[in-house]
């Protein structure tokens, strides 16, 4: 008897269940460094969608400490609603203190093999008929690289195009034209060295010596060269209201990977809402605005294309 309640103790907390209107949420430990819910309809076999979050400290519905939108979570619920189950999950920056992980130890690798870990438990599972990676933003890159083994489809949500060094510097050109050569210049010695010692103080929260290993194992990963290695079908969605990733981003991938479907939705911000074009303070508003829901067309095109 006793180990028949340790073994229900232990699945407890493994496999938290809360039933919801037309699907049930599971809460799922893969390891010590992945916790996430799975969102699934109450159909016997259905599609999964793996949703790989962007940078920073995020948990599983696409918040941050200072921010709740709720962006993740939102888009499981519209998923499920069309008969796609999905997993989202704790990005491992969220709980670094927890697990006594320095941020100099960090490495961008360490995203790759937390997808991989995701991917590899649900493909041994029956329930799924297929299984989709949908990476948003840094996620875009973490997703198409761990996709590369087992998943059915791939689907890139406001991803970069080029290199994370190049894409930094080309936003700073925009943002403070000043400092664009010095950034150049730092991360050329990066990438040569794998640590660079002088630069503008004025870019010290990019090349601290903390962050300078992690900055350098991102560096080492092109999106166009990794999309090309994607045996699969590929969807690449941007909105043009992005404040942080251009659409001609998307435009590389596409470029990089012609028999990808490429689509732009009008308005759509970083965060899936569709804002006013000419309210920039409505789209900074909006990642703390939970009640405003995600475009439908997304939506639309991720489930037809999941589903088709």
């Amino acid at each position: 008897m006793r180990v028949l309640l340790f073994t229900i103790v232990l699945l407890l907390n493994f496999f938290s269940i809360q039933a919801q209107d037309n699907f049930i949420a599971n809460d799922l430990r893969i390891n010590q460094y992945v916790e996430g819910t799975l969102l699934a309809p109450r159909q016997e076999t259905v599609p999964l969608a793996i949703i790989i979050n962007g940078s920073g400290p995020i948990d599983r519905n696409g918040n941050e400490m200072m921010t709740k939108n709720n962006s993740a979570k939102k888009l499981a619920e519209a998923l499920a609603k069309k008969g796609i189950a999905t997993f989202r999950y704790d990005k491992r920056t969220l709980k670094a203190q927890q697990l006594n992980i320095d941020e100099k130890d960090m490495r961008f690798d360490d995203f790759i093999d937390d997808a991989k870990a995701v991917i590899k438990r649900f493909t041994e599972l029956p329930n799924y008929s297929s299984i989709y990676i949908i990476g948003h933003s840094q996620g875009s890159l973490v997703g198409m690289i761990a996709a590369q083994e087992k998943a059915d489809g791939f689907i890139s949500i406001a991803g970069a195009g080029q290199t994370i060094d190049s894409l930094i510097v080309e936003q700073i050109g925009r943002q403070m034209p000043g400092l664009e050569e010095s950034a150049r210049t730092a991360f050329n010695e990066l990438r040569a060295n794998g640590k660079v010692k002088d630069y503008n103080q004025g870019l010290a929260s990019l090349f601290k010596k903390s962050i300078q290993p992690f900055m350098f194992s991102w560096m080492k990963y092109d999106p166009q060269q990794e999309i090309k290695k994607l045996e699969m079908p590929v969807l690449i969605i941007n909105g043009d209201n992005d404040l942080q990733v251009n659409t001609n981003e998307a435009k590389k991938l596409k470029d990089a990977k012609p028999d990808a479907e490429l689509v732009i939705i009008e308005n759509m911000n970083h965060i899936y809402r569709i804002i006013d074009k000419n309210d920039d303070i409505a789209n900074q508003k909006s990642y703390n605005e939970p009640q405003r829901p995600i475009s439908n067309e997304m939506v639309e095109q991720i489930s037809n294309f999941i589903l088709n």
